[in-house]
Formats: structure tokens, C-alpha cells, sequence
């Protein structure tokens, strides 16, 4: 007895369509069905829309594994980032994401936790499975990032270690003009309330406040925030307040914030008694009052690095890449004119 093909319900055929049969469907040769798949980059978009479409309508699903066998291209790539709740990420892994969507990769997430130990275990658990890495705020050493570079097309983002593609997000020009803002306002006493020693933006971001501040005249403390976070930016209210200080700038957002909730604890009003600048501009129209800050481009660092690891996974360029986005500062409610009792202490 001749048995049906159908499944029922849905009249769908029960046999697996293969890309032979996408190909006839679609015009093209096997070749081209993998590469919309793979590197749809070598495609036209309009050959790449086509074969998708066919696809779909056959219920064609690329097989990742035997891909992966016979070619040695697993279509993923790997984005390990230092902190996954620090608001700064999310627009970054989504701008990356877009992008890898674009080529047809997928992403693995890894997040490091700020624990240099951890972000080794993942480039472990995730290099035999993709064919590249971004590590953005990487907290390994430079020796290992070295190493990894050899094994897989490899991308740093606000990290510089020349001879590795880089993304670095400049932002002592926006710290810079944060300096001069509050000095503009008559704050001559600032802290500065750093993040991790190893990250390459809180060094960055150091140098600017004390570049400026001598340039200007003005006393610097350092205050340490770390790991940064809102818990120990509130935390810190209390040795920034002791200090005499009537300003201070933030190693980023959510630090700005806990210290905004610590000084408001303390009985201390921003910005009619204190004046608060964060970095990265994440959070800055969500606070109260909206927080004067550095913009940092995050979205536009995950997209560029990707692009920039694709590329080197197709045979583009690599290694001395330093590719730079620049910063500005954005005035908003949490500085104001330092007070006339505390000037000058």
C-alpha cells in the first residue's frame, strides 16, 4: 500500500527538504544556497532574499553541524563581556548582535563577571564552537589575549594592545569638558570615583580628570568604586562628602546613580549642593535629577567590532586596526554652580 507523504494537518511533507531541492527552487547552484546561509556577504542581496524565500517556504533549515564538518565555518562567533549587568552592555550585545544577524552568524554571550579566571574558562568553553571573538573590557592579561589571537580572528573592544583589532571608545575628550564644565561652575575640590584598576577606560578616564584639573588648577581625589556598580558608588557618599570635595565624576553611570542615592541618604541635594558627572551616558535621562554625563557610544562599539572581526574572518586586514569613537559631554540637571560655604576648601 502506498503510504502518504503528508503529515496531515498542516499538508507539509514529512521528508526533510534538502539544498539540493532549494537550489533547483531558487535557480541557483548548492554553492550559493550555503553561501546565503554562511557568507551571504559574497552574495547580492538580492540572490540572498531569494533563497532565503525559498527556503522558508520549503521549511529548509541549515544544518550547522555537517556545515561546520565540512567546511570548518560553525556560523557563530563569540562576544565575552566584563559585566552583562552594567547598563553600559546591553546596547552593545544588541548592536553586535544586529549586525552578526546581518551575515547570518549567531552569538554566543559569555560574561567574565569582572573575574579575569572566568572570561578564560569561557574563550575555553566557547573557541572550539566559533569562528571569531569580540572581548569587550577584557580583564585577561595581555599575554593570553596574545595567545587567543593566534587561534581564532579576534577583536578587542576598550582595550589597547597593539597588533590586535581594536574598538576603543575615546572619552578623556568628553572627561576633559566635563572638568571644564565644573570648573566653569566654580567647583575648584573634584573626586574621582574610579573603577577597576586593570580596565583600560578607567585609566583613560584618570588621566583626563588629573590633565585637566592641573591645567585648571583644581584639587583631584580619588575615591576607588569596585567593582563598579550602584552598591558601591552609594557606599562611597560617605568618604566623598568627608573629604570637602563639592563635585565629583564617576568612572560611569551606574556609579553616578548609587552616589546620587548615597549623597540623597546623607541629607546632601544635587546639584544645589553637590554636582555629579557620570561616563557612558546610559542612564543619564532615567535618574533624578537626569545625570550630566560623558557620551560613550556603546552601541556603536559592539556594531564596529563585529564588522571588524567579519572582516577578518573573510581575509580582510588584521592586527593593526586601532579604530577610534569619539566622546562629548551632555549637560543635564545633576551639576549646578558649587556652593559659596564650600569653594575653595
Amino acid at each position: 500500500m502506498k503510504r502518504d507523504s503528508d503529515s496531515g494537518g498542516e499538508g507539509r511533507p514529512s521528508v526533510v527538504p534538502t539544498i539540493s531541492q532549494v537550489a533547483k527552487a531558487s535557480g541557483v547552484s548548492r554553492a550559493t544556497v550555503s553561501r546565503a546561509f554562511s557568507r551571504p556577504e559574497m552574495l547580492t542581496e538580492e540572490t540572498v532574499r531569494r533563497v532565503k524565500e525559498v527556503a522558508g517556504k520549503l521549511g529548509y533549515v541549515p544544518n550547522q553541524v555537517a556545515r561546520a564538518l565540512s567546511t570548518g565555518r560553525h556560523g557563530n562567533v563569540a562576544l565575552i563581556v566584563s559585566d552583562v549587568a552594567n547598563p553600559f552592555f546591553p546596547p552593545l550585545i544588541r548592536a553586535a548582535q544586529l549586525r552578526a544577524d546581518q551575515a547570518g552568524l549567531c552569538v554566543f554571550l559569555g560574561n567574565s563577571d569582572e573575574d579575569p579566571v572566568r572570561e578564560e574558562l569561557l574563550v575555553g568553553r566557547f573557541i572550539g564552537q566559533v569562528e571569531g571573538l569580540v572581548l569587550a573590557s577584557s580583564r585577561l592579561d595581555e599575554e593570553h589575549i596574545r595567545r587567543h589571537a593566534t587561534r581564532r580572528p579576534l577583536v578587542l573592544i576598550n582595550r589597547d594592545i597593539e597588533g590586535i583589532t581594536r574598538v576603543l571608545i575615546d572619552t578623556a575628550p568628553g572627561v576633559a569638558a566635563a572638568i571644564a564644565h565644573l570648573a566653569e561652575l566654580g567647583h575648584r575640590h573634584i573626586a574621582y570615583v574610579s573603577g577597576p584598576t586593570t580596565s583600560w577606560s578607567n585609566q583613560q578616564r584618570r588621566n583626563a580628570v588629573r590633565r585637566e584639573a592641573e591645567k585648571r588648577g583644581l584639587k583631584v581625589i580619588a575615591v576607588p568604586a569596585r567593582p563598579p556598580s550602584y552598591d558601591t558608588g552609594r557606599l562611597a557618599a560617605t568618604q566623598i562628602v568627608a573629604s570637602g570635595v563639592t563635585a565629583a565624576i564617576a568612572f560611569d553611570d551606574l556609579v553616578a546613580q548609587g552616589l546620587m542615592a548615597g549623597l540623597a541618604a546623607l541629607g546632601v541635594e544635587v546639584p544645589k549642593s553637590f554636582s555629579v558627572v557620570g561616563c557612558d551616558d546610559v542612564l543619564g535621562e532615567t535618574t533624578y535629577p537626569p545625570l550630566t554625563t560623558v557620551s560613550a557610544r556603546c552601541a556603536d562599539a559592539g556594531d564596529v567590532a563585529v564588522g571588524l572581526l567579519l572582516s577578518q574572518m573573510n581575509g580582510g586586514v588584521s592586527g593593526e586596526i586601532r579604530h577610534k569613537l569619539n566622546s562629548h559631554l551632555v549637560i543635564r540637571a545633576s551639576t549646578g554652580p558649587a556652593p559659596a560655604k564650600r569653594r575653595g576648601r
